[in-house]
């Protein structure tokens, strides 16, 4: 992530909420990315992130707009993960082609480049 974005925010989220309480998995975030919402608030969150779970680990893709574009374009390149609107899952590196999942963080990237 930092050869792709060298001078990007880093981001380390232990996974807890305001009150302490574990809500999610601890993930190392990359990037910025502002959040909108309905009610016009904001909040600033990562672009890109990396967590290990139980069952392997998370790549997050976050600000996508076609919510079917990773599935559709990476999915069956990558190997042996799962792919969501946001998120590739895999077991272990063994399990992907690492060169597919560069091309998706790439595209990400561009994609989130202002126009």
């Amino acid at each position: 992530m930092l050869r792709l974005l060298p001078e990007c925010k880093l981001w380390f989220d232990d996974g807890k909420n305001s009150e302490n309480k574990t809500v999610s998995n601890p993930t190392i975030g990359y990037g910025l990315h502002t959040i909108n919402y309905a009610n016009g608030k904001t909040r600033e969150f990562f672009k890109f992130g990396i967590s290990a779970n139980n069952t392997g680990i998370s790549v997050y893709i976050i600000g996508i707009k076609d919510r079917t574009y990773l599935a559709k374009t990476y999915g069956k390149k990558l190997g042996k993960a799962k792919v969501s609107g946001y998120c590739i899952r895999f077991k272990t590196l063994r399990d992907i082609n690492v060169a597919v999942l560069e091309e998706a963080i790439r595209y990400g990237v561009e994609a989130s480049l202002p126009e």
